[in-house]
């Protein structure tokens, strides 16, 4: 099984990646100078040379090893793919008649040559790419992507020529905005265009890089012995030689400079900065995960044993909470990655009140058309999940309080679920129940009523709805389904009328609560899974039902006892404005575009943020109905809904979402997820109107949930959805967020496949008191699952 690749980093290994400006710029003779002065300055150590792609004769293949040969004498070369047409990779490769490896076996093939030579001791490896630097691989993807995630720092070898000033500086931005560390310019001097002097001047001034240039080598003798001798004097000459050394000692430097910045910035870090979510009583230094850098699924992160001289100091750490559920493309995104610099680039930042931007009118259109919601029309933008709830709550009690006619100070409740959490500020934790979260806040004042819920989980390979203790008269006794398809198959439940006893529990419970004289202004549900409150995956027919109730039951919110205003249309809310945040649950996490689809009723207002802009910028979109928005429509400025921040709607997160829901939404239209809906998930349901997209299915093999299912004596159960992964522990003590039953195969995923082995990995992930959750991206292969999957069955055996 292919493992994941680790950027190239060893203690005693200097890897250094030669990039071209363009075709012919002299990175041969560069990697040549280079040798020759690595091999001066320390004859104990070994120089490499690898080309991982090349075209053309192997006469010319064999013309660059015998040029490295004699002038680099003790060099040692290797090319892993020859291709003899001389065309580019991606044409010669299929040509050639044998199979064209993937970016990842070619990858993997760099690596572990990498790691083969820094097991034979110090020294230095040089990696000379073909072409420039998007001339594509054999697959066709640009060497400028390929390499990412090897994340070797990198020597541009500039353009001389007339046009290669243009050539150099789009090579290096090209380089630049995908996180390659460009450690230095090197160029041949060209006394008519003079480029070494003005990209000297231009790469100093703007970025503090040096550029180096030397006279140019002499032109090709037809003569093999002249030319042999010209070449010889050329290399050896003294300016050559003391400006190579010079390189080769700043090439050094930055390479010690490297690792010394990577094993100190834990404890400096643990000095100056308050984590989010720790205690740092309990925090050691040691605890600290150092990231040197992040590409796709993975971290790559500082191994533990990385002082040993010819271990790999940094290890691939698959991002197993996908960095705080916000994941969807990948780290370091190419796309996403020029959607933000178009926008910065086009428009920086501009205030957004009473203005208009074409990315934040794109992006408005692309969620209200992808949500399918006739109720919806109104897009809000705010910074992050937390303010767009709270602006979501703003808009819903304005709305209730005027067709309710409650005074202005009234004091207004949410009702909301058991474990909900909708943000840390104030106003989004005051929608929450008493928890960790929030009771020790000081200003915290809980504004609502939590209903209790029956949740799900597969429990020794069936599927189980259960209520919580105490509530199985009301909410019912334990349910087996044959299928987690069978509990999504809520028209079917209800034709049986499993949903009638959660109709009387929450009216007994409405009931109750107007006869103690409480007002509610919304509802509020985290639709399908209740996230930071415990993973809990919570019966669908359940929350459809309470939606539905509160819908039919304007009476019960009334408190002044009289008729409230109807509803002016079908999209209109009634009894209460129903909120639903999605900020988690949406936007693919679960498998579809909107997990309100699950329960199939709309909201009056759905709050999206996380994988909206696909874990690259911070970004909230409040989304609500027009009579919602008709509420603050009168002609007095303070009845407006006055919030807002100064980075409300910014261009560059807008650019970013759109195109981050547009690559989504692509991938769901061709099938890209089929390789995950086929495995196990379609089993027969009991609707036989219900197609394959109406059915749940999970990244995560419904045999690997059965499988953790059965581990009765450390699990609880288990449950997959989307991308979405979580497994209830057993602790005798308890459940909730201060249990610390999940702490154990926490670390034991974190330990991984040992250092010791040529591709170290592990898995980086969170708990949730008792629960352990993995969550992949949108674009984790079947390749990775399978790979911690059988880490993960490792890890609890």
């Amino acid at each position: 099984m292919n493992s994941p690749i680790a950027s190239l980093l060893w203690r005693h290994l200097r890897v250094y990646q030669i990039f071209g400006a363009n075709t012919e710029v002299g990175k041969t003779v560069f990697a040549t100078l280079l040798s020759r002065a690595a091999k001066r300055r320390c004859q104990q150590e070994t120089v490499t040379f690898l080309k991982p792609v090349s075209t053309g004769a192997v006469e010319e293949a064999d013309e660059r090893c015998k040029h490295l040969q004699r002038f680099a004498a003790t060099t040692t070369r290797k090319t892993l793919f020859q291709y003899q047409l001389p065309l580019s990779p991606h044409l010669a490769a299929p040509a050639s008649g044998q199979p064209v490896p993937s970016d990842h076996v070619l990858l993997a093939r760099c690596h572990d040559f990498a790691a083969q030579c820094a097991s034979e001791g110090p020294g230095w490896l040089f990696l000379e790419t073909a072409g420039g630097v998007h001339s594509p691989a054999p697959s066709g993807t640009t060497q400028a992507d390929m390499y990412m995630p090897l994340r070797a720092p990198t020597v541009l070898v500039a353009d001389p020529r007339l046009g290669g000033i243009s050539q150099t500086i789009a090579a290096f931005e090209s380089l630049h905005i995908r996180g390659y560390d460009v450690v230095s310019v090197l160029l041949f001097r060209n006394a008519k265009y003079k480029n070494h002097t003005f990209l000297a001047d231009y790469f100093t001034e703007r970025h503090g890089l040096p550029v180096t240039s030397i006279a140019e080598p002499p032109g090709r003798l037809e003569d093999c012995q002249r030319d042999a001798d010209a070449m010889d004097e050329y290399y050896a000459s003294g300016h050559c030689e003391e400006t190579a050394g010079q390189i080769l000692h700043h090439l050094d430097s930055r390479h010690a400079h490297r690792i010394d910045s990577l094993h100190s910035l834990a404890s400096k870090a643990h000095k100056h900065i308050w984590y989010p979510f720790t205690q740092h009583s309990l925090l050691d230094s040691k605890d600290i995960t150092t990231v040197d850098s992040a590409h796709g699924d993975c971290f790559q992160t500082l191994a533990p044993s990385s002082d040993a001289d010819r271990q790999p100091l940094l290890r691939s750490s698959f991002d197993g909470s996908a960095s705080w559920w916000t994941q969807g493309l990948g780290h370091s995104n190419p796309n996403l990655t020029l959607a933000a610099a178009y926008a910065a680039g086009r428009y920086g930042h501009v205030l957004f009140a009473a203005s208009a931007h074409a990315p934040a009118l794109e992006l408005a259109e692309t969620l209200l058309d992808g949500m399918r919601n006739p109720r919806l029309n109104r897009v809000f933008y705010s910074d992050n999940g937390s303010t767009g709830t709270e602006v979501a709550a703003k808009m819903a009690l304005r709305a209730a309080r005027l067709r309710y006619g409650w005074p202005v100070d009234a004091r207004l409740g949410m009702l909301a679920l058991r474990g909900g959490y909708h943000g840390d500020t104030m106003g989004a934790m005051d929608m929450a129940e008493p928890s960790a979260f929030n009771e020790k806040v000081e200003w915290y004042e809980g504004k609502g009523y939590w209903f209790d819920y029956p949740s799900i989980l597969c429990v020794n390979g069936a599927w189980t709805v259960t209520a919580p203790a105490g509530l199985t008269k009301d909410l019912g006794h334990p349910t087996s389904y044959h299928s987690l398809a069978a509990i999504f198959d809520l028209d079917r439940r209800e034709s049986r009328g499993e949903h009638e006893g959660y109709e009387m529990y929450i009216r007994k419970v409405l009931s109750t609560l107007q006869r103690q004289g409480r007002t509610f202004g919304s509802l509020i549900i985290e639709p399908v899974v209740v996230g930071a409150g415990g993973m809990e995956l919570v019966d669908p027919l359940f929350q459809r039902t309470l939606v539905n109730v509160v819908r039919q039951s304007p009476h019960l919110f009334d408190t002044r006892g009289g008729s409230p205003a109807s509803p002016k249309d079908s999209h209109d809310w009634s009894g209460l404005p129903v909120i639903f945040d999605e900020v988690f649950t949406g936007l693919y996490r679960l498998g579809r575009f909107t997990s309100s689809s699950f329960l199939g009723v709309h909201p009056d207002i759905s709050v999206h943020a996380k994988l909206l802009t696909g874990g690259l910028v911070p970004l909230c979109a409040t989304l609500a109905s027009e009579h919602i928005f008709d509420a603050f429509g009168t002609c007095d400025k303070t009845d407006a809904l006055l919030h807002g921040h100064s980075y409300t709607a910014h261009p560059v997160g807008c650019q970013v979402a759109v195109e981050s829901l547009r690559e989504m939404q692509a991938m769901d239209a061709r099938g890209a997820w089929d390789w995950a809906k086929a495995q196990g998930w379609r089993t027969p349901v009991l609707n036989e109107t219900a197609g394959p997209d109406d059915l749940p299915w999970s990244v995560w093999p419904h045999s690997l949930v059965t499988y953790l299912s059965q581990q009765k004596a450390t699990v609880k159960g288990a449950w997959a959805l989307g991308s979405v992964l979580a497994i209830h522990l057993r602790d005798d003590a308890g459940t909730g967020y201060s249990s610390n039953a999940a702490l154990t195969l926490r670390e034991a995923l974190r330990k991984g496949v040992e250092v010791g082995a040529a591709r170290p990995w592990n898995v980086h992930s969170r708990v949730l008191g008792n629960v352990l959750y993995l969550m992949a991206s949108q674009m984790t292969t079947e390749t990775t699952i399978k790979q911690i999957e059988r880490l993960l069955q490792e890890s609890l055996a």
